[in-house]
């Protein structure tokens, strides 16, 4: 088994609140994040896929082929955009980057199996700021 990595970028903003919950309350559990004009991140989509390689290709999968997946599938849609507003699959859920990056998953698994025979999503780890991220393995 191989595992592969593919890094890329965007920039977005969120803010964590619970409609259930009073002003008051999202402040005290949510701080800074719960400001009602947003906050934004320099967001880092970091990407392993697992796999035997290809006899013929040697790749497990296409990097670049990857990397246009993720693009057109997640980056297209979340660069420069507000999660809590701008993007379709999180509307209505907590704009945290524990369900940000489940929901990622759901886009991307399928889409990594379709692109290559052997290739399986492993694991997505998505770095929020230089001292925060959440590694996801697709509730395994």
């Amino acid at each position: 088994m191989v595992y592969v990595t593919r890094k890329e970028h965007f920039n977005a903003a969120h803010r964590l609140y619970n409609p259930n919950w009073t002003e008051e309350k999202n402040q005290e559990v949510f701080g800074p994040c719960a400001n009602i004009n947003w906050h934004g991140h320099n967001f880092e989509l970091i990407v392993t896929v697992k796999g035997n390689p290809d006899p013929d290709t040697g790749f497990v999968i296409d990097l670049k082929l990857l990397g246009d997946i993720i693009k057109r599938e997640i980056i297209e849609k979340v660069d420069h955009k507000n999660i809590n507003l701008d993007v379709d699959f999180m509307q209505g859920k907590m704009a945290s980057c524990e369900i940000f990056v489940i929901e990622i998953w759901k886009i991307l698994a399928p889409q990594v199996e379709e692109a290559s025979k052997t290739a399986k999503l492993h694991c997505l780890k998505l770095v929020e700021t230089q001292k925060n991220f959440v590694e996801y393995f697709g509730g395994q």
